[in-house]
């Protein structure tokens, strides 16, 4: 997109005692579910370490690129409590945009709120050692992490992958810096190599100064020559032949010019795609759209996919959906991206622009208080998103029986906020049983008055103080060992905990 469109609203912000959507939640740690080790490409399907499938279901949560130089919303949030929220709410990666500042000795990330214990830990850490504790909690919750080089430096975008000065061996050291800060550690799956190249960079010109894939081709060997288990993720440009659309969005060039690499099966290909709120592009004016735009994405990147050339990764899409243009696009791209009821993990990967409530031009999936979620927005990526991957270990679960050959599940309930007027709680159902479940549905009952205000990632019926919760479609399926969750909002506040059960099919 129009990097200088999109701008953080929030540099800075007094930190605000808000009610906290998200707890932790159990982990999906067994060797039956797909994401373990790290993974590598077979055709356009990336595959974990025991050759399964996977599917890259994200959100971006920026700010390390910016003045910050670390995540937003810790003014207002515990970096914990994000994390577990993101899971809850089905998103199973994270993409962290940085900037090259933050290699620097001098830089000091800013606007963290520690009081009331947030944030406990990050306490005198540089930025990069705050991106160690996100990227092992993440690990935790079975969240892989992809590592965005965003921007040079927290200035703003460039439109090439060096500047004056950052030059490309800068870029390069601290690329495989990164790399090596995190081998071994298989919650780092990849490295986006840099953030929407636009003109003047080439796809396949030859020009050494200018051709974005040649660049990539440089930096990925590089990466991988200190960590050869790394996805290497290769944005578009602006133009291709006379062609232009979105910045990064236009990989048109890899049919003839395709990144190749020293290690094989490592390059995955990534397009941004926007709506009317970042800025106007012809085809939102065609007047069949949004039929249209099928054929739109085929040209410029879909077709990486199709003719099972890489995986191709929509690394940001998004919009304030305000507009009804916007509205119709939206539904159409995530049908284009493929249902993962249907379709699995044969299909495209993504990740949501953006967490943060702060950008500009499109807002994010929470709202302003940074604890909100909007569900409308939040609703329309249902469909694509899938399951948790691995945990590194810790978080709670829920106990209960199961066995034998038939499917089994327990339900274990906590509460994440109480603010007197209303309180957050999340639910974790996990796998007891010997077979994967094909769907989950639990059950409680207050002792008091609560009502549920609003549910994620579940759907819901409630009868007086008896309350029945429902999958959504796309945490349905749980592998044995495994679990997932769903969070909801209620009033009023001080209820306590009701005993949970739990019944599988």
């Amino acid at each position: 997109m129009f990097r200088s469109l999109r701008r953080a609203l929030c540099a800075a912000a007094a930190a605000l005692l808000v009610p906290l959507a998200g707890a932790q939640t159990a982990h999906a740690g067994t060797a039956a579910a797909p994401g373990a080790g790290y993974w590598h490409t077979s055709g356009r399907q990336i595959l974990d370490s025991a050759g399964q499938p996977v599917r890259i279901a994200g959100i971006n949560w920026f700010g390390f690129e910016t003045g910050n130089h670390v995540v937003h919303g810790l003014w207002s949030r515990d970096y914990k409590s994000m994390i577990d929220q993101m899971k809850s709410l089905g998103y199973n990666t994270i993409r962290l945009p940085y900037s090259d500042d933050v290699f620097k000795s001098s830089t000091v990330p800013n606007s963290i709120d520690f009081s009331s214990g947030k944030n406990a830990g990050l306490q005198g850490l540089n930025s990069l050692q705050v991106m160690d504790k996100l990227v092992a909690y993440a690990g935790q919750d079975g969240l892989k992490v992809i590592l965005d080089r965003h921007r040079p430096d927290s200035g703003g975008q460039s439109a090439l992958w060096y500047t004056s000065s950052v030059p490309e061996s800068t870029w390069i050291a601290d690329l495989k810096s990164l790399a090596a800060r995190y081998k071994g550690q298989d919650t780092v799956i990849g490295i986006d190599l840099h953030n929407e190249p636009h003109d003047p960079a080439c796809w396949g010109c030859g020009d050494q100064a200018t051709d974005w894939r040649l660049a990539a081709q440089r930096a990925g060997d590089a990466v991988l020559s200190v960590n050869p288990d790394l996805l290497i993720f290769v944005e578009g440009v602006q133009s291709y032949n006379g062609v232009s659309g979105w910045w990064g969005g236009n990989l048109m060039g890899v049919a003839q010019y395709p990144v190749r690499l020293s290690v094989a099966n490592r390059v995955v290909y990534s397009a941004h795609d926007y709506a009317t709120s970042v800025a106007q592009q012809s085809w939102f004016s065609d007047p069949t759209f949004p039929a249209n735009m099928p054929g739109v994405w085929d040209k410029y990147w879909g077709y990486i996919f199709k003719q099972n050339l890489a995986p191709v990764w929509v690394g940001e899409f998004g919009t304030t959906l305000q507009s009804t243009v916007d509205q119709k696009w939206l539904a159409a791209l995530v049908s284009y991206l493929r249902p993962t009821s249907t379709y699995g993990a044969d299909s495209f990967h993504w990740t949501f622009w953006s967490w943060n409530p702060d950008s500009g031009d499109t807002g994010g999936i929470l709202k302003d208080d940074w604890a909100t979620v909007d569900t409308v927005k939040d609703g329309y990526l249902a469909s694509v998103k899938a399951s948790p991957f691995p945990g590194t270990g810790g978080g709670s679960g829920g106990g209960g029986g199961g066995g034998g050959t038939s499917a089994a599940c327990s339900a274990s309930y906590a509460v994440s906020s109480d603010w007197g007027s209303g309180f957050n709680a999340q639910v974790t159902v996990s796998n007891t049983g010997t077979v994967a479940l094909k769907s989950w549905k639990v059950s409680w009952t207050w002792s008091g008055s609560q009502q549920i205000t609003s549910m994620w990632n579940a759907s819901y019926t409630q009868s007086g103080s008896a309350v029945t919760a429902v999958n959504a479609d796309h945490n349905g399926s749980v592998a044995p060992g495994g679990s997932t969750s769903f969070g909801f909002g209620g009033a009023p506040g001080g209820g306590g905990v009701p005993a949970v059960t739990c019944v599988a099919s």
